[in-house]
Formats: structure tokens, sequence, C-alpha cells
């Protein structure tokens, strides 16, 4: 994050990043990839939905290649965008985009939609959104259409040897259980027991993603959803929020826990666990110094982040683009991280480590 008033934030020195080679085509990429989960990781579905929940209008999207807002939830790419940049394969195209067809679909699709969380009922003020149930039934017709374009077995070794990105549970907690004083669920769970039954129906959404044939699967925990700009816009003194934040500490190690089990069960190093709590701590010298870079209000938490917004000149500076949302900077610096960290921050191994194994598998 940074001071919307002076721009300091405190930035890893240098990103770290793995040399990828750019392929000729969509069907000579390395792997496909598939990408499940919330507006962190959405690259447009809510586009063509009659949600609340989207960044289809400027300044969306100013340092994106094109200069203009293609629904992704920052002023340019976001963690898929970057990810897809290392596998050497341009980006998934959202899976409701009319462009994904063809060759398109040997890269993979992006399922994710803006506001979901791992509840049904998490996010119902967006109106309409891709809830996860229906990103699974989206992932099952997606791998009908890839079988009736290369045939059955060859459909099922692009699943199997895709890679995976599943990013949940943000929402479940600030536009859930923390959404309004007593909210329904705040009623029927204490914290405590609200994030015991986050993580056993997570669960359920991962086993399901293995019985739908995905064997290498990236799964985010929450970040410090308690020092968002728009939860620094609400606070007295600017500080981080104290039950968001405990909701993270929560969650994120039990999230851990439960990968490791799956791992057990199904196999080893099958979902890898990226500590995003971590390593967002890694570059924000003082959460509750600082800010969004398009917003108005204190922090520039306050609202939408839409023309009428104050909006930073340099976005390289800020870790925050909006009141929620990572600038490309921060994405960049992350996915660094998922890609060559230590265990601190991603186990059992590292995404690099993890398709350097993979392509030996495959040579």
């Amino acid at each position: 994050m940074a001071n919307s008033s002076s721009p300091g934030c405190v930035l890893l020195a240098a990103t770290m990043a793995l040399g990828v080679v750019l392929l000729a085509s969509p069907a000579e990429s390395a792997r496909a990839f598939f990408v499940f989960g919330d507006s962190l990781v959405d690259n447009g579905n809510n586009n063509y939905l009659m949600s609340t929940a989207r960044a289809d209008s400027p300044p969306y999207g100013v340092d994106y290649p094109t200069h203009q807002p293609t629904g992704r939830f920052s002023n340019g790419l976001n963690i898929p965008d970057i990810i897809s940049e290392h596998l050497g394969a341009e980006p998934t195209l959202p899976y409701l985009s009319p462009e994904l067809h063809g060759e398109k679909l040997l890269v993979g699709a992006n399922f994710a939609s803006a506001g979901v969380g791992i509840l049904n009922d998490t996010g119902i003020q967006f109106m309409e959104m891709v809830r996860m149930s229906r990103q699974l039934q989206y992932f099952h017709e997606y791998q009908g259409k890839l079988r009736a374009m290369v045939g059955a077995s060859q459909a099922t070794q692009i699943v199997n040897r895709a890679l995976v990105l599943i990013t949940l549970g943000g929402n479940d907690f600030v536009n859930n259980y923390f959404f309004m004083p007593f909210s329904l669920r705040s009623l029927q769970f204490s914290l405590p027991n609200y994030v015991r039954y986050l993580i056993s129906e997570y669960k359920k959404i991962l086993v399901r993603l293995y019985d739908m044939g995905a064997r290498r699967v990236l799964v985010t925990g929450t970040g410090p959803l308690g020092c968002a700009p728009a939860q620094l816009a609400r606070s007295r003194g600017g500080e981080c929020d104290a039950d968001l934040m405990r909701a993270a500490e929560l969650f994120n190690p039990q999230l851990s826990r439960a990968l490791e089990q799956l791992n057990a069960r199904h196999g080893d190093k099958m979902f890898i666990a990226a500590n995003t709590l971590h390593i967002h701590f890694d570059f924000i010298s003082d959460p509750a110094a600082y800010g969004s870079c398009c917003g108005q209000g204190p922090h520039d938490g306050v609202g939408l982040c839409t023309t009428l917004s104050n909006v930073c000149a340099d976005r390289d500076q800020y870790v925050f683009w909006d009141a929620y949302h990572p600038t490309e900077r921060a994405n960049r610096i992350i996915v660094s991280q998922f890609m060559t960290g230590s265990l601190d921050y991603i186990s059992p191994l590292n995404l690099g480590t993890a398709l350097h194994i993979d392509a030996g598998l495959t040579d």
C-alpha cells in the first residue's frame, strides 16, 4: 500500500523472474491453465453478467497493454496474466467470452467471477455472478468442448497436465460475515467456527477439482484483509481492522493444513499453498500508513474506482490499485514469490520447481 499524499510504499528491491520462451501458437503451449475464484483473478467474466461487481470502465486497465478496461480489477495485468507469462502462454480468456473457441481452448480458461466466495450466499449484494458451483459446471462444460475438439484421451491429458489456480475466501469475510453488524452468518457462527466451516466447504471444492482431473493446483490464502484501504478508511485512526486480520490469521493456517491432508490422500505435492498474507507484509512496511491508487476519501479507500476518483501518477509505488485489489506491480511481486519463494511463502514446493518437475515427467 502507499500513502495517498506522499507515495512511499516499500516494495521489494527486485522482482525475481524466470526466463520464459513465448510459444508460436496456443496449440504449442507447454500446458493449459485454468483459473477459479473471485475478483483477484477474474479476467472479465463479470463483463457479461448483470453484476455490480465489475471493472469494465476507466480508469481500470490504464496500464494494460491496450490501455483499456478489460474487467480485470487492476491498473494492468493481474495474477493469472503474470503466471501465464511464466508458462510462456497468452493470457487465458474469460470462459464467458465469445472469443473462447477453437485453438484458444487449448490455452485454458478463466472461470473466476468478482464477488464470489466459498459459500453460495457470499456476495449476493452484487447480483449476478458465477458462483463456485457454476464455475465447476462450466469447467465440466469446457471439458466437453475440448473432447469434441481433440478427442477424449488428449482432452484428459491436457486437463491432467494443466496448472490450476484458485483464489477464494476474502469475500466470505468482507462481503458475508463482516458485511453488516449482524449478518446471518455472524449470528449462526462464532468466527472460529465460521472459519472451520469455510475450510470444510473449501475442501469439497478442491476435491471436486481433483475428481474433474486437476492434478497441480495452486491455492492462495487470503491477504491482509483488515489492512485494505477500504478498511483503513473506516477506522478512526487509520488502523487495520483487527477482526478481519484475525479472520485471515485463523483462515490461512487451517487452509494450509487442509491442503496437507488432501496431499496425503490424493498425491504428494498436488496442492500447493501460497501464503499471500506473508508475501503482502514483505512489501508493506506500515499498513496503516498507506492507501489505494484510485479512490477518494481517507486513504483513497472510500467508494469505487471511477473516472471521478483520485488516481496516482506512479502506480509502481502503490500496492493497492483500488480499495481492495493490488496494482500490477504488486501482482508481479506476489507471482515472483509463487515462482521462486521459499517454504515460508509457498509449500510444499514453489511453482517454479513444480513446473520444472512436471516438464521432466513429459519429456
